[in-house]
């Protein structure tokens, strides 16, 4: 199990808190006809905020996944814990977060979506979104 967590595109989802979810719902399917480990398939603003949490939290996956060496060396640095699942859609990415970097993944994570003004959504919280 994952501490998850999610920013999104403000213009793209709902305000209404039941509409917000069958979006979410929607999102979450998957159904997008590209791969979700490529950042290029979002905006401009959702791929400043990823580039900017890769710098903490590298993406285990895709392009942007370390090669061997560099896994080794986290390991070996005890950040191995740090390397986080992104699912990259459209208008969202989905972050799947080790529960040991719960606290510090909330942070960044709130931090760089307001830098980048970007919603923000406590998946595995109570669905807090910002």
């Amino acid at each position: 199990m994952s501490y998850d967590l999610m920013v999104f595109e403000r213009h793209a989802a709902p305000q209404d808190a039941t509409a917000f979810m069958e979006w979410y719902e929607k999102q979450t399917e998957w159904d997008e006809p590209h791969d979700y480990d490529n950042p290029d398939v979002t905006t401009p603003a959702l791929q400043n905020f990823y580039r900017a949490m890769i710098q903490v939290f590298p993406n285990m996956n895709g392009p942007d996944a370390p090669d061997d060496d560099q896994l080794d060396k986290l390991e070996e640095q005890g950040l191995d814990a740090y390397l986080t699942d992104y699912s990259i859609g459209k208008d969202i990415i989905y972050m799947a977060f080790s529960w040991s970097v719960a606290d510090e993944a909330w942070d960044k994570v709130r931090e760089l979506a307001r830098l980048h003004q970007v919603g923000f959504c406590n998946v595995s919280g109570n669905m807090e979104i910002e």
